[in-house]
């Protein structure tokens, strides 16, 4: 049982490591995670998109203050402008019946 506990933990903490941070949604604290971003790019990072509305593309972050191409670089593979939308619960359409006065 302890060893199945160890590997769900394990993939779960490697599948989390290899989930992009979404710079459109992220606050300074998860920004700060990210390689070559510490307090001061964070808080630039949540300015710009305050300031300029959201990322339209991860390029974008080369307009941010101290992000200059190394640091996006490191930063391009780890971000990410959106994600694919919460899949919901397949519900089977209702067909109506057709009432012909």
């Amino acid at each position: 049982m302890k060893k199945f506990i160890f590997a769900a933990v394990a993939a779960l903490g490697t599948a989390l490591s290899l989930a992009a941070v979404n710079i459109n949604t992220a606050g300074e604290a998860e920004l700060e995670t990210l390689p070559g971003v510490g307090p001061a790019k964070a808080k630039a990072i949540v300015a710009y998109r305050s300031q300029h509305g959201q990322f339209k593309s991860v390029d974008e972050l080369k307009n941010v203050k101290g992000i200059g191409e190394g640091i996006f670089a490191k930063l391009k593979a780890e971000v990410a402008v959106g994600g694919a939308p919460a899949k919901k619960a397949a519900v089977p359409a209702v067909k109506q019946p057709v009432v012909k006065k």
